[in-house]
């Protein structure tokens, strides 16, 4: 045990492996250098040496330097002499310095990473292969015609284009292509002889998913049989003998790059070269044009290599883009948990599993209190404290807004689902210092696959989860008395989908009730029915709260404008300085665009703004609380009126009084109703009256729906009255007819469902 660790310790150090590896492997590479005579001169078809010392490199940088030195310095010590010894010495490390050193400047980092990455691919092949086979013949070349290699002057040539230069080059260039990942696999494995398993893992991890058994080995057989047919005693009545089958192994090798993927076509490869350069006399005959045959086929070789190798880098770097496009897709980019699309996934491999759904509705304030990145935080280290009582196979998934999921295995779901509320409980967050414990709502449920309107089901489970805010309980979806919450939900994205179908068929329709002045004057508030699929009216009370879930009040609230103002144009020599008060939605009164919006609608239907009053209800719904001022400023400096509904119930409080800027307010309803018999009630519209008054604002008093009501209000000094007594909203069509008839008994028309 000590003899390994010293041995991992110090394998790397320059006395060590690199010192040793040289030694060791040159002889055997060398077994694999190709000779050959053309016109009576030796030529290289196949150089393993550079690519042995270049793999050292890679693994040991300048710690092989003195291996490299010793290994050639035994090896041509005693055949060449010390002279072209020294000569050979600095002709190699001044090949391997010059590649090695251009490669290490353009890749500074991961220069050792496994052959077949297409990051540095370029690098390697313009480095390590090119320039050093360039180098290399061209200090050969100068070296040759200086007289330094007397032993060798045979494969120096005069002429440095002539055919056997061109194949010495074409040689070097393909024992690099191929030499490099060869010797670069062998030093790795004796370096980690566990990089075997890594080295398998990684070639089947490059297969196309969609490969099988049965492909590779007809591709196997495939290349088998050209080999075969290349390698079998030369016959001149077969052209399957011949360099016509070395032509047919470039779109098998493609096949097999683009499928197989680069580290496994690289390992055929390489020993396919080998055996082909060192067995080239069985398919090139010695005849008249040998030479010229030689350099094709060494040119095939140089050329089959490169696009081999190039295009099994490319392929095998589109399907690793394209399976970590397909994983990104499965990966919420902003919390990083898997999303539905995982989900949806993950149901589909198991017949029966457990859904249980996470709530946690104040993470919407905390965030925008202490910043989006607090929601963020707080799911991760959700996920995380949960993920320690799951199995290994159940996940924990996000999902849009404020809700996570799980999904569990069947087995003790009981007692796992009691757990995990106990878990839940346990969790702490902490935040800039500051423990925050948001409530989370829990629901669950039993899903068999295949699971059909997910979307659905998990907006069921999330207002079970809401129930569960109230019971601080798990809640189960499948438990008996739940249909009602089912039934909500699909009653929800029914009107959500009929709201829809109205905004883009125009099927919504404006009444007007009429507001009497006490000084004789009046106007009328625009309210909305929405028709349904057989023609009745739906009240604002039914389809507005749906709308401002869904994101559609807004756009109701501009159509209902433009319908409005549209009237009033059509008909302005009917209805004279008529006034109209529309409502607003909290939606449209904290969008900054939207009075900009209300002055061109202004100037294209030619209404004066004092004609429009807008009606707003003090909510907490208001998510900009000073953007909705300052919409409510600019609507009023254009001469609109702006009025307070509702005042006295909810948010519309004394409080907001003191900093509210507007021009009418209107008493709520269920003030008026009792005035006569709740003093308090009355004191209460007293002061209210009384407040407005000191704040110049002008009040109206909703529900008036008796004489002893109206005669009431009228002694608290109210300026403006509404309700069934005053008049019933009625279709604008109504109100024209009844103005152009100069009939005011609004009270005797037809009656339409109230507001």
């Amino acid at each position: 045990m000590h003899l390994v660790n010293w041995y991992k310790l110090h394998k790397d150090n320059w006395w060590c492996l690199p010192l040793v590896l040289p030694l060791v492997l040159l002889p055997l590479v060398r077994m694999g250098n190709t000779y050959t005579a053309v016109d009576g001169s030796v030529a290289v078809l196949y150089y393993l040496p550079i690519a042995l010392f270049i793999a050292l490199m890679l693994f040991f940088g300048w710690a092989a330097l003195p291996g490299i030195i010793l290994t050639l310095l035994i090896h041509y010590f005693h055949s060449i002499g010390p002279k072209e010894t020294f000569i050979a010495i600095i002709h190699f490390l001044t090949t391997i310095i010059i590649s090695w050193g251009g490669y290490r400047i353009f890749v500074p980092h991961r220069f050792a990473t496994l052959y077949g990455n297409q990051r540095v691919g370029v690098q390697r092949l313009f480095w390590l292969v090119l320039c050093s086979a360039s180098v290399f013949l061209m200090l050969f070349q100068m070296a040759s015609f200086a007289g330094f290699y007397d032993y060798r002057t045979s494969m120096a040539t005069q002429d440095p284009l002539s055919i056997r230069t061109l194949i010495n080059y074409q040689g070097l260039l393909v024992g690099g292509l191929t030499g490099i990942p060869l010797c670069y696999f062998i030093i790795r494995v004796i370096r980690h002889p566990r990089y075997l398993r890594s080295f398998f893992s990684q070639m089947r991890k490059q297969f196309d998913k969609r490969v099988s058994l049965f492909e590779v080995v007809v591709w196997c057989s495939v290349v088998a049989s050209l080999i075969a047919l290349l390698l079998i005693p030369m016959s001149s009545r077969s052209i399957f003998n011949s360099n016509y089958t070395l032509s047919l192994l470039l779109p098998v090798m493609l096949w097999g790059a683009m499928r197989f993927g680069v580290i496994f076509t690289t390992a055929v490869w390489t020993p396919v070269i080998i055996l082909l350069t060192h067995y080239f006399s069985r398919y090139i005959s010695d005849y008249q044009g040998f030479d010229v045959q030689l350099a094709i086929a060494s040119s095939s070789f140089a050329v089959f290599s490169c696009i081999i190798i190039f295009m099994a880098m490319v392929s095998t770097r589109q399907r690793e883009l394209h399976t970590r496009a397909r994983r990104v897709a499965y990966i919420d980019p902003i919390i990083q948990l898997p999303n539905l699309r995982a989900l949806n996934q993950d149901l589909s491999r198991t017949p029966w599993s457990v859904l249980f759904l996470m709530r946690m509705p104040e993470l919407d304030l905390l965030g925008r209190n202490y910043g989006v990145m607090l929601g963020i935080h707080y799911k991760q280290q959700l996920a995380t404290w949960v993920r320690d009582v799951l199995y290994p196979d159940e996940l924990v998934y996000q999902l849009s807004g404020d809700d996570m999921v799980l999904r569990l295995n069947t087995e003790f779901h009981k007692e796992r689902i009691e757990a995990l509320d106990k878990r839940i409980k346990a969790f702490r967050f902490v935040w800039d210092g500051m423990p925050l414990q948001p409530q989370v709502g829990m629901s669950y449920c039993y899903v068999r696959t295949p699971v059909s309107h997910l979307p659905l089901l998990l907006g069921e489970m999330s207002t079970m989860a809401d129930l569960s805010l109230a019971t601080l309980l798990p809640e189960s979806l499948q438990r008996t008395g739940v249909n009602h919450v089912q039934r909500a939900v699909k009653m929800k994205v029914e009107m959500m989908n009929r709201l829809q179908q109205a905004l883009d068929n125009d099927e919504f329709r404006l009444v007007a009730q009429r507001i009497e002045g006490a000084r004789g004057d009046h106007y009328y508030e625009i309210l909305l029915r929405m028709l349904d699929d057989n023609g009745e009216l739906i009240t604002p009370d039914k389809f507005l709260p749906v709308a401002h879930e869904f994101g559609f009040s807004s756009r109701i609230d501009s159509m209902v404008l433009e319908k409005t103002l549209r009237f009033m144009h059509d008909h302005r020599q009917t209805l004279p300085a008529s006034r109209f008060s529309i409502n607003l939605t909290p939606a449209s009164v904290c969008r900054a665009m939207f009075p900009g919006e209300v002055r061109q609608m202004l100037e294209r239907y030619q209404v004066e703004p004092w004609q429009i009053i807008f009606e707003v209800t003090e909510s907490n719904s208001l998510s900009n609380v000073e953007q909705a001022n300052l919409t409510l400023s600019r609507l009023q400096s254009m001469g609109c009126r702006v009025a307070i509904d509702d005042f006295g119930t909810g948010y519309a409080s004394y409080a907001r009084l003191k900093n509210v800027n507007a021009d009418i307010l209107k008493i709520d309803g269920s003030f008026i109703r009792n005035l006569l018999s709740s003093s308090l009630d009355y004191q209460i519209v007293a002061s209210i009256c009384h407040l407005a008054r000191m704040k110049k604002m002008q009040v109206v008093a909703e529900y008036v729906e008796t004489e002893a009501i109206r005669d009431e209000v009228r002694k608290l000094g109210i300026d403006y009255l509404q309700g069934f007594l005053i008049g019933y909203p009625i279709p604008l069509e109504t109100l024209l007819a009844l103005e152009i008839a100069e009939g005011r008994a609004v009270e005797n028309a037809v009656l339409l469902p109230r507001d």
